[in-house]
């Protein structure tokens, strides 16, 4: 689904990711882990292209199209979905409104989506405009509800989030990326199916996310270079008993 091809990054000439080569299939969870500065919120950004981000060289390919240099409404159009660590306040713009944007031309039950995270009372309240960690991280999984994207960027879900805001924004996560665990009313056998062929690309400090979803590969990006792949259960037992000390080992 997602192939970067040896992908350079620099912003206002300052270099950022080098050489970056990563693919996701079709229904696969990557996990990224690195250090604060490493260039892993540049990489989701570079990925859904936002954020003023110079691609120098390389490419990123998505469904087998070159998407490098397009826009991001024409990436979210062909089914990339991101949720921001820190998306900003929207005066004037309700959370219903941007649901009902999110679901582009296909109808949707917003009022039903909103119930499912608990939101009902803040879909006629302006974007994130006085919201708590928990309730912005839910007001972001509610607008993917409605996008229904075929590949999710995630920057750190755990983030400002508090223990029973995290088991639901975990939770709603594990839907979005592998469909629900049996059909409703909602969704068909045939919706089961094709959600489940949902990919994603999480960035995690805490791995608190891995209680809830089953990830099938991770990485660890250090200094703009991808230095490791495996198990990301694995990757993140050795980062809490040896930091980050055996990255630059690997990379010099």
């Amino acid at each position: 689904m997602l192939t970067i091809e040896n992908l350079y990054v620099s912003i206002n000439g300052t270099p950022l990711l080098e050489g970056i080569n990563l693919s996701i299939g079709d229904g696969e969870t990557v996990i990224l882990f690195g250090p604060n500065g490493s260039g892993k919120t540049t990489l989701l950004y570079t990925i859904m292209g936002i954020g003023g981000y110079e691609v120098t060289e390389g490419r990123i390919l998505f469904n087998d199209e070159d998407i490098t240099h397009i826009p991001a409404y024409e990436r979210s159009r062909k089914g990339i979905g991101m949720s921001m660590q820190r998306p900003p306040s929207i005066h004037g713009l309700k959370t219903r409104g941007l649901v009902e944007m999110c679901a582009g031309k296909r109808t949707v039950d917003v009022e039903a989506l909103a119930k499912k995270v608990n939101l009902e009372s803040f879909l006629d309240r302006d974007i994130n405009l006085g919201f708590s960690g928990g309730e912005i991280k839910r007001s972001e999984i509610l607008q993917l509800m409605a996008q229904r994207p075929k590949l999710l960027l995630f920057d750190e879900p755990e983030s400002g989030v508090d223990v029973e805001n995290m088991a639901l924004v975990g939770n709603m996560a594990r839907e979005l990326l592998e469909g629900p665990s049996e059909p409703d009313a909602q969704h068909t056998l045939h919706d089961l199916m094709h959600e489940r062929k949902t990919s994603g690309l999480i960035i995690t400090h805490t791995g608190h996310i891995l209680d809830y979803i089953t990830a099938d590969r991770g990485h660890v990006l250090y200094s703009g270079h991808l230095c490791c792949a495996d198990n990301p259960k694995r990757i993140l037992d050795h980062l809490k008993k040896y930091g980050y000390k055996e990255c630059i080992r690997c990379l010099s």
